[in-house]
């Protein structure tokens, strides 16, 4: 359901981690459910679905879209394709931020160990309890439910406040860091936010917070029991002095749209600054010069959106335009990646051009200088990617990095005139490369070029300078060989 009209909430989607540190699955053969998994990889995901009449009661539904349930004697089952009276449960959240899931109809709990799994005890105890691990992709913007306000960065502050209208530019980016069952906030510009609302460099104990689930909606409940909550008229985010999460505690989080800077031919950045024409005319970077690239599922077009909320269009005379406040025809444009440039075809089929004014219009049949532009990605200078198998990250013992891993590593992403230049976060900050047996390596003393290509909605495809896809090999080596994009070159970012 989108909030403020912009983005959607996402689907809470996890892992269920037992108390022997093993994550419940769901096999394909035979509906079967275990609690065996080392690691989160798609069998191990569930999506949280709430009941529509009743908001306390929710549904787990597993990448087989079938819904965890319980009959009267305990025996767990897995095989409903909607949800029935038995895939009903209530969560029950601890004080250590763990879970026990109750049966609605039996009133008994859900837990146990590797294939013994059964839904039968009348009380609490460590089998009945599984932690949380977020499956999302971990870079979002943060709403609160009770203010209607997005959290940004105030570097001017120094803390993070709680009252955007609009989720827009990089300080609205929020990192979730997890690390040992416990989550931590951290700002684009990597520092960490404090439960007393100040941000640090370091993660400490005081940067760490439970999460916990009330109706869908999340809460940070900080080392000493409280919970965070804008505070203030710029709502400060911090600990308030609640010990039980209210409306004030809530936070949704949604999906985080890549937002871009267009510079001309003519070195200039597209801008809306001088009304509803759309012009190559500005020598800064604001947000009126910062537009929201959406992407139509079904078409896999572009739209373009303003900060003040109306989209790019197409007028007459082939005249680009930020009047339509509805998606439609003419708001969709077709982008053709051309390595560093890139070029936009409106619905007239023609290519948009830069004229003598700085006047964006789509009047052209082919693309020569005029019709290029360089697209800047302006809200992820820290880069986290999750394919098909899981998440990309060092891998352990060699300079090769993994790409089906429960964990994620940061990169930073480094802009380079059209390309990216990829480097590690840790203390040696060496760059990305593909070697010359396609294995993309991590250890490059020199940058090398990337180029990335947004091509579905929350997904891009990342292209070396051999021109070949980075991809996730069946063993789980990110690679640099794709010869064309499919689900294993498919980021989410």
């Amino acid at each position: 359901m989108p909030t403020n009209g912009v983005n959607r909430a996402l689907k809470l989607q996890f892992g269920l981690i037992n108390y022997e540190n093993r994550y419940l699955t769901a096999e394909a053969f035979g509906f079967k459910v275990n609690a065996s998994g080392v690691s989160m990889k798609k069998k191990q995901i569930w999506t949280l679905e709430q009941d529509e009449q009743d908001g306390q009661v929710v549904f787990l539904r597993s990448h087989l879209l079938r819904y965890l349930a319980s009959d009267k004697d305990g025996k767990i089952i897995c095989e409903a394709d909607k949800p029935d009276p038995e895939c009903r449960f209530l969560i029950v959240p601890q004080s250590d931020g763990r879970w026990a899931l109750q049966s609605v109809p039996y009133l008994r709990y859900f837990g146990g160990s590797a294939d013994y799994l059964s839904c039968f005890s009348q009380a609490i105890g460590e089998q009945e309890l599984w932690a949380v691990h977020l499956a999302l992709h971990p870079q979002a913007s943060l709403l609160s439910v009770a203010r209607k306000r997005y959290a940004h960065l105030s570097s001017s502050d120094g803390e993070i406040s709680v009252d955007s209208n609009i989720p827009w530019g990089v300080d609205s980016l929020v990192t979730l860091v997890y690390l040992d069952g416990k989550y931590s906030l951290k700002t684009c510009d990597s520092r960490f936010l404090r439960n007393d609302g100040k941000l640090v460099k370091e993660s400490t104990n005081a940067t760490c917070f439970t999460l916990e689930l009330k109706s869908g909606k999340l809460a940070f409940k900080d080392c000493d029991g409280k919970y965070l909550t804008p505070v203030g008229p710029t709502g400060t985010l911090r600990s308030g002095r609640c010990s039980k999460p209210g409306k004030d505690e809530l936070f949704d989080l949604e999906e985080s749209h890549p937002q871009v800077i267009f510079q001309a031919a003519n070195k200039r950045f597209v801008s809306v600054k001088q009304g509803v024409s759309i012009s190559a005319n500005q020598d800064v970077e604001t947000d009126m010069e910062t537009f929201q690239m959406e992407i139509d599922k079904a078409s896999k077009k572009s739209m373009f959106r303003t900060n003040g909320g109306s989209y790019w269009t197409l007028v007459t005379h082939g005249e680009i335009q930020s009047t339509a406040t509805e998606v439609e025809v003419n708001t969709m444009f077709d982008i053709e990646w051309r390595g560093k440039r890139v070029a936009l075809k409106a619905s007239n089929g023609k290519y948009v051009c830069t004229k003598k004014n700085g006047q964006l219009s789509a009047v052209s049949d082919a693309v020569g200088d005029d019709e290029l532009f360089l697209m800047k990605l302006i809200n992820r200078p820290m880069l986290i990617l999750r394919g098909e198998n899981g998440f990309v990250c060092h891998h352990k013992n060699s300079n090769a990095l993994d790409a089906n891993r429960s964990i994620y590593d940061i990169f930073w992403l480094i802009f380079n005139d059209g390309a990216y230049n990829i480097k590690s976060q840790c203390v040696s900050g060496k760059f990305w490369y593909v070697s010359s047996s396609g294995l993309v390596c991590s250890d490059g003393e020199k940058s090398e070029d990337f180029f990335l290509e947004f091509l579905e909605h929350g997904r891009i495809a990342i292209k070396s300078s051999n021109g070949k896809y980075l991809r996730g090999d069946q063993g789980g080596t990110l690679m640099g060989d794709g010869a064309s994009v499919d689900a294993s070159s498919l980021w989410e970012y």
